[in-house]
């Protein structure tokens, strides 16, 4: 037990959140407790986790959740060690939230070398109706950069992909590969502006679009279900700046969304409820849970073959592994599950709680009958 990583959870105490400032002393080892010696409260060592408050084994929790992002339906979980359905959805709804606000620290900080970016979209068969889910990566370093859920494939998903991207990238000169969709241009073209300063003209300052953004689209067209022909053209920038990207990354010779595709295969294999021609349906309020925790599994826990570099002399080891934010450059080994949803992260910001409209009472005209004639 470090007490020197752990802050209090108290809204009232003068040091909420913040760590290091050596306020914090071990309470009871046995029972895992730390206390604040600021406002005198004590706390366990799992709040602010997912494993917070839970009567089952850490094991126990960890197995089924590692279990989750492998593919196993939940139905086997259930079978394999007694536990009740709910319960395990329970514990995917808390690793879920848990996983988003773990991503928000640790990639949304706008540290990643984003030159080439490919985003997609996927439906899910989710319970009475189809919900589409948009994600983005960065391709260099195979990060996924995040995912939205709404049940229109419209302007306002793609607009919140982009504000994603934006988030997690440390320069907006990159290149963006997308399918045929239109609203992908206009999109990154919106988001990827600047403020110029102001020339003492009256009214808000002008908007420029990032000169180094380049734009690629691949566009096939379908008969039934076969692709019967690939179109792909530029639709911001010069060809020649696309190629440069292309080669000073390694990521094709051509403009292709390859990669997200490859992406969406993934999570499809990963998560039983993207499964096409499963019988695995899931509630909508679950489709983002399980992205976060799979998308999480997948940056910092999951090593990627084709990110794999010569082992240091004397390893013993041909080949060492990396995982997608090691890549990246946002960590230097690869973590555990356990220890990705064991991090206790700060309590958010203090929301007011939404004021409900009086009611009126009903007069007593309003109350009596109509008249009948």
């Amino acid at each position: 037990m470090d007490p020197s990583t752990q802050f209090c959870p108290n809204f009232y105490c003068l040091h909420r959140g913040k760590a290091g400032v050596g306020s914090i002393r071990v309470h009871s080892r046995k029972e895992r407790r730390y206390r604040c010696t600021t406002c005198g409260k004590t706390f366990a060592a799992t709040r602010n986790t997912p494993y917070y408050r839970l009567h089952k084994s850490l094991d126990l929790v960890t197995i089924a959740l590692t279990l989750l992002c492998h593919g196993c339906p939940r139905q086997a979980i259930v079978a394999a060690y007694g536990l009740d359905e709910r319960t395990v959805a329970d514990w995917q709804q808390r690793a879920g939230r848990h996983s988003q606000r773990f991503h928000e620290p640790h990639v949304q900080q706008g540290r990643v070398d984003a030159q080439h970016v490919q985003a997609d979209e996927l439906w899910v068969k989710v319970l009475g109706r189809r919900l589409w889910l948009a994600m983005a990566m960065a391709v260099p370093s195979r990060l996924w950069l995040g995912g939205v859920t709404s049940r229109r494939r419209d302007g306002k998903l793609i607009a919140a992909v982009v504000r994603m991207v934006r988030t997690c990238a440390s320069s907006l000169a990159m290149l963006v590969c997308v399918d045929g969709l239109a609203s992908y241009v206009t999109a990154f073209a919106r988001g990827f502006r600047h403020k110029l300063p102001r020339d003492g003209r009256p009214g808000r300052p002008r908007l420029l679009v990032e000169p180094g953004l380049l734009i690629g689209q691949v566009i096939k067209r379908y008969s039934g279900r076969r692709v019967v022909e690939v179109t792909r053209r530029v639709a911001r920038g010069s060809a020649e700046a696309v190629a440069a990207v292309l080669a000073r990354t390694g990521t094709g010779t051509g403009i292709n969304t390859a990669y997200i595709e490859r992406l969406n295969a993934t999570f499809r294999g990963r998560w039983t409820p993207l499964v096409r021609r499963g019988r695995a349906l899931v509630r909508e309020r679950c489709v983002a849970s399980g992205m976060w925790l799979v998308g999480c599994a997948y940056n910092f826990c999951w090593e990627h073959d084709s990110l794999r570099v010569h082992a240091a002399v004397g390893s013993g080891r041909q080949w060492q592994g990396r995982t997608p934010a090691m890549a990246a450059g946002l960590t230097d080994h690869r973590w555990e599950l356990r220890e990705v949803l064991g991090e206790r992260l700060p309590p958010g910001h203090w929301k007011a709680p939404r004021r409900k409209p009086r009611r009126h009472r009903r007069t007593a005209t309003q109350l009596a009958p109509p008249l009948v004639a």
